[in-house]
């Protein structure tokens, strides 16, 4: 056996699979994994037959199929005011992973820092790792997880590289504000730092608040890797199609990398997407059908003993379960499927540390009868 020195020793199967089959062997009902229950539009799936139908089988070009960059520049102009050129600056991706793990693969090179906020979705810290980095994590707390930017400036140093975002955040639901804008950017001044802006919950954001994207803002998104997906929005996650915006040079870099790990991505699909886009209220109407869910779910939830976090966009609840036992959350997570019939995901699994606040994350994209059954099984706990 030839003997393998692993880049990742410590990466074991993610708590997202080992939830999800827990759930599948038990036959709980799963809200742990990020996905619906219900299906995507029929019409989207038309036009994906459609545009099979008529020949589109076969490679797109390696950015992506230039109607679809084109459709996701007007729609960016629109929504955020900065435009995007889409022979140069937008990249159709596998997914919103592919294009975060291509963005650091793109920048960051041996023993470049890159700042992340844990919680943090797990795909971030091992692209890091991959390309060489060094992991500069700030622990963030419940309940309401704000970044303490003075601690952020603490972390800046001579190698710093990159600082990685995401809101609406996986998994605590919670938003960037004006404020924090104006931190990060006083914070960056006059320093070589990229911004990494996982945004792949763009429309998913409740309470009239406003989507702070760093495209909005012109020193930002300069030096922004913008990433975006259309498996969220569109109830399709297991379409895997995504993309990225960034200035040109930078996406020169970025289609490096992107050439060599999947070189093009689903040609009927992206079709299919550009013409489905030309409906603008196929994502502006998404705020309200998912605060819709949201409030249904926490209402059902009110009588519980579990503690409602705030949830502010996502499709994930976060809640603290203190008042019912002093389990680790793992534990509690894994009884919770077996002898509840729910399943949840560990917010322990997305601190590098394992740090356990004793909070659980739902996924409240299901049906109305999915959730109904879920809260009356998880009000008797």
């Amino acid at each position: 056996m030839i003997p393998i020195i692993s880049k990742l020793p410590q990466a074991g199967t993610t708590i997202f699979t080992i939830m999800s089959a827990l759930a599948t062997e038990l036959g709980a009902i799963n809200l742990s994994q990020g996905f619906p229950d219900y299906e995507t539009s029929p019409e989207l799936i038309e036009l994906v037959n459609k545009a099979m139908k008529n020949g589109y089988n076969q490679y797109a070009p390696m950015p992506g199929y230039m109607p679809l960059r084109e459709a996701i520049s007007r729609k960016t102009e629109k929504l955020y005011g900065s435009v995007y050129n889409p022979d140069t600056e937008i990249t159709i991706t596998a997914g919103g992973t592919q294009a975060i793990y291509t963005a650091i693969t793109a920048v960051i090179n041996p023993n470049d820092e890159v700042i992340i906020f844990e919680p943090a979705f797990d795909c971030y810290a091992p692209a890091i790792k991959i390309a060489g980095g060094v992991v500069k994590s700030l622990e963030l707390e419940p309940p309401d997880y704000r970044i303490r930017w003075d601690m952020v400036k603490r972390l800046i140093s001579n190698r710093t590289k990159m600082i990685i975002l995401n809101s609406p955040h996986n998994p605590t639901a919670t938003i960037l504000h004006q404020h924090d804008i104006e931190e990060l950017s006083a914070i960056i001044k006059n320093r070589d730092i990229f911004i990494l802006s996982d945004e792949v919950y763009e429309h998913l954001i409740f309470d009239g608040e406003t989507h702070q994207s760093m495209a909005r803002y012109h020193e930002l998104q300069q030096r922004s890797f913008v990433i975006a997906s259309f498996g969220k929005p569109f109830h399709a996650t297991g379409w895997k199609v995504g993309y990225c915006m960034a200035p040109a040079a930078m996406m020169q870099e970025f289609r490096k990398v992107h050439q060599f790990l999947v070189f093009s991505v689903n040609m009927p699909i992206q079709v299919a997407i550009a013409e489905y886009l030309k409906n603008e209220e196929a994502y502006l109407s998404l705020s309200s059908f998912f605060q819709e869910k949201r409030d249904y779910f926490r209402k059902g939830l009110e009588s519980s003993r579990f503690e409602l976090l705030p949830c502010s966009g996502s499709y994930f609840q976060s809640v603290r379960y203190e008042r019912i036992t002093d389990e680790k959350d793992a534990d509690f997570a894994i009884r919770l499927a077996k002898e509840i019939g729910v399943a949840s995901i560990p917010v322990s699994a997305f601190y590098n540390r394992g740090t356990d606040h004793h909070v659980l994350r739902f996924c409240f994209a299901k049906r109305q009868e999915t959730l109904d059954k879920a809260v009356d099984r998880l009000i008797k706990v």
